[in-house]
């Protein structure tokens, strides 16, 4: 019997675009957040931060690769695998190649000015860039490379998934039966076990580096992610499920989030084998928890054809491509000036935000060939150039 959801999904829509939106959140935050590596940093950090970071951190990611998961069940649903793979291809690479040319590299030209490893001056920069410059070690997140795609490795890793997943499918079809048993606690609690054995297993031997090619712990951790996200995608009964236990799903994640912080301030620095397993599971226990919750919730409120959300649909992706670079930039021209640990970041989040709204609504959208760079679908004859499409961009 298949139990596929058939109507539209107006949450998935509305959660994708809040959880990108979270980006902007996070990544400012991290050029404010005391102690932990960034881009540029602020000489305002400050240690409270870091909870509200390490609350958000846990699951940023894991959610937009599991709403990834989700969106490709649908997108699987009407398109042979050929043509599904072809779509991705195009509305994935293009945008990670355009933004790897154009949108990152101020990223590593303000980490390298404000390393003092880059000698100032954006067109030398590029010059030396786009030439494959060696640069001095330590100049930028990607130096010994010579580039750097930064926050665009989703897109590249959604890529590699996308490919992956049709060859898969015939398995995971499979074992959708199995999935779709889950009920009440188990639903809870036995996602989170192949994530647990991912810490033990990888963690330690592969730390995160977003490089592609040896990021082993994050390979798969997203990927059961994503593959998560499929089955949710084909599955009713464990939509219903999750809407039923939205309520004890959030009160166990943040009881989970206050045991495994807890943790973290009691672990030595060469802790035992059993004090890691214990934080570990805790850790994974409150990543699915708390993804469980934001579903359930989303699925109870957010389940409705808002105005906003067709707008929204066609923005996030470009939002997504800019934001970083925007911050990074923004953040370096306020610094000189010393505006204090309260203006500084509230200009860096509003000329973010101003400034993906006016590249996005005033320019990308508005232009053929920007709408493809930024994995936008081609405008419809009959819509004037600024209205939305109304189809969906590449990480729907």
């Amino acid at each position: 019997m298949d139990t596929r959801p058939d109507t539209r999904r107006h949450d998935i829509d509305a959660l994708r675009i809040i959880a990108f939106g979270l980006l902007i959140l996070y990544h400012t935050g991290m050029v404010y957040v005391a102690d932990w590596g960034y881009h540029i940093k602020s000489p305002y950090t400050a240690e409270w931060l870091q909870l509200p970071m390490l609350f958000m951190n846990r699951w940023r990611m894991d959610l937009i690769f599991l709403l990834s998961g989700v969106a490709t069940a649908f997108l699987l649903r009407n398109n042979t695998a050929w043509r599904f793979v072809r779509q991705r291809s195009w509305r994935l690479l293009l945008p990670l190649t355009f933004g790897m040319l154009v949108v990152v590299p101020v990223q590593p030209y303000v980490q390298g000015v404000s390393n003092g490893l880059v000698a100032p001056g954006f067109g030398q920069f590029l010059l030396d860039y786009y030439s494959g410059h060696a640069w001095p070690a330590g100049a930028f997140d990607g130096w010994e490379h010579g580039f750097t795609w930064n926050h665009l490795w989703y897109i590249a890793y959604l890529w590699c998934y996308s490919l992956l997943l049709p060859l898969l499918r015939p398995l995971l079809d499979r074992l959708q039966a199995l999935v779709d048993r889950l009920r009440s606690w188990s639903l809870l609690a036995l996602p989170a076990l192949p994530l647990l054995f991912y810490c033990w297993a990888l963690k330690r031997d592969y730390p995160e580096t977003h490089a592609l090619l040896d990021d082993w712990y994050n390979h798969a951790m997203y990927f059961s992610i994503f593959v998560y996200g499929y089955w949710l995608g084909r599955s009713a009964t464990l939509w219903a499920e999750l809407l039923r236990l939205r309520k004890p799903a959030v009160a166990a994640a943040l009881l989970l989030f206050g045991a495994y912080y807890a943790m973290l301030t009691w672990v030595p620095e060469n802790p035992p084998e059993w004090m890691l397993l214990l934080a570990w599971l805790l850790r994974s226990l409150y990543v699915w928890c708390m993804l469980a919750a934001i579903l359930g919730w989303a699925y109870a409120l957010l389940n409705k054809p808002f105005a906003w959300l067709r707008w929204g649909k066609e923005s996030v992706y470009p939002w997504y491509v800019l934001h970083q670079s925007l911050i990074i930039l923004i953040a370096y021209w306020l610094l000189p000036y010393h505006l204090g640990p309260l203006l500084e970041p509230l200009l860096v989040i509003g000329g973010t935000v101003l400034g993906c709204w006016l590249l996005n609504d005033g320019l990308l959208r508005r232009v053929a060939c920007l709408r493809a760079c930024f994995g936008l679908a081609p405008l419809r004859r009959s819509l004037p150039a600024g209205r939305c499409a109304g189809q969906e961009a590449a990480t729907a």
